[in-house]
C-alpha cells in the first residue's frame, strides 16, 4: 500500500517545457504527460497543454482513438502540494477567483474528455492520486500496471475533488463504494481497482505500453463514423430512459445504414468472406 510520503516531492513546472508530448500513428493519438520530476502533477501549464491537445483531437480526421499515458514512475499525482502550501498556481485569490480559474483551467480537461468524439484509454503506471485518479476515471477505458495505485485522496489535504471526479467515480463503482473511497481517502492497488471495475485490465509494468497501444489500435481500426456513434450511444444510454435510448439508437442506425461507410465495409466483408471460401489450387 502506498502512502502520501512515498510520492515524489513536487517541484515547480516550467512554462516553456513541452509538458504533454503528442504522437499520432495508425489512427491513435498518444498523449504523454511528461513532468516526471513532479509525478506529472497537474499544474496550470500541464492543464493548458492537456486541454488543448484533447480539444484539438476532435478536429483531426486522422485521430480514431486517444491514448493517455505518462513518463516516469507515476501516472499523475494530482495537484502540486508545494504550490498549495504557498498559495501559488491555481490557488491564488478569493474563492470566487479560484472558482473561476478552476472552470477555465482544470474543467477544460474534464469537458474535453467528455466531449471527445473518439474513444479514450488511460494507461496507468504508478500512482493515480487525487486529480490524477479523476483524470484516469474520465477516460473511457483504463489499463493499469500491477504496480499502479489509486486514491481519491482529497480529504487528506482538506479538499474535495474540484474537477468532476465524484461524478465519474459514482457512475463507475456505485454510490456506496464511491463514498467509501472518498471518505477514507484510502489507496487501493491495481487488483482491487480491477475487482471494483475501476480499471478494465491489469498487466505487468513492462507490458503496459504495448498492451494499451494494441488495444488502442484495435479500437482505431473500426469504421470511424460508426466508432464515434457507438461511443456516444453507450455514454448517452447511461444517462437516458429506455425510450430515449431507443430513439437515439434508431436515429444513429438510420444514418449509418444509408451512409457510404457502411456500404463500403459490407462490400469489403463479403469480398473477404468469398476469398476465404475459395479453395486454393496447388
Amino acid at each position: 500500500m502506498m502512502h502520501p510520503h512515498e510520492l515524489p516531492p513536487p517541484v515547480d513546472s516550467l512554462p516553456s517545457r513541452t509538458l504533454v508530448r503528442q504522437d499520432c500513428a495508425s489512427g491513435v493519438l498518444t498523449l504523454s504527460m511528461d513532468a516526471p520530476e513532479t509525478g506529472n502533477a497537474i499544474s496550470t501549464h500541464m492543464a493548458e497543454a492537456l486541454a488543448q491537445a484533447l480539444e484539438r483531437a476532435n478536429t483531426r480526421p486522422d485521430v480514431h482513438c486517444v491514448l493517455l499515458r505518462s513518463t516516469g514512475r507515476h501516472f499523475c499525482t494530482g495537484g502540486n502540494v508545494k504550490d498549495m502550501e504557498r498559495g501559488a498556481d491555481l490557488m491564488q485569490g478569493s474563492p470566487a477567483d479560484i472558482h473561476s480559474r478552476l472552470k477555465q483551467s482544470l474543467h477544460r480537461i474534464t469537458l474535453a474528455l467528455r466531449s471527445l468524439q473518439v474513444p479514450s484509454i488511460a494507461a496507468v503506471n504508478g500512482a493515480a492520486v487525487g486529480a490524477g485518479c479523476d483524470l484516469a476515471l474520465m477516460c473511457d477505458l483504463r489499463v493499469a500496471s500491477d504496480r499502479a495505485t489509486f486514491a481519491e485522496s482529497f480529504l487528506r489535504l482538506g479538499l474535495v475533488s474540484g474537477i468532476g471526479g465524484a461524478w465519474y467515480l459514482t457512475r463507475i463503482v456505485g454510490t456506496a463504494k464511491a463514498l467509501e473511497l472518498t471518505l477514507t481517502s484510502e489507496f487501493i492497488d491495481a487488483p482491487t481497482a480491477l475487482r471494483l471495475g475501476l480499471v478494465n485490465q491489469v498487466v505487468a509494468p513492462d507490458e503496459l505500453d504495448a498492451y494499451s497501444r494494441n488495444l488502442a489500435l484495435r479500437i482505431a481500426s473500426n469504421p470511424p463514423q460508426a466508432l464515434r456513434m457507438a461511443k456516444r450511444l453507450v455514454l448517452d444510454a447511461a444517462e437516458s430512459s429506455l425510450p430515449a435510448a431507443l430513439e437515439n439508437a434508431a436515429a444513429l442506425q438510420a444514418i449509418l445504414l444509408t451512409g457510404q461507410e457502411h456500404k463500403t465495409v459490407v462490400r469489403q466483408f463479403l469480398q473477404q468472406r468469398a476469398q476465404r471460401a475459395t479453395p486454393t489450387t496447388a
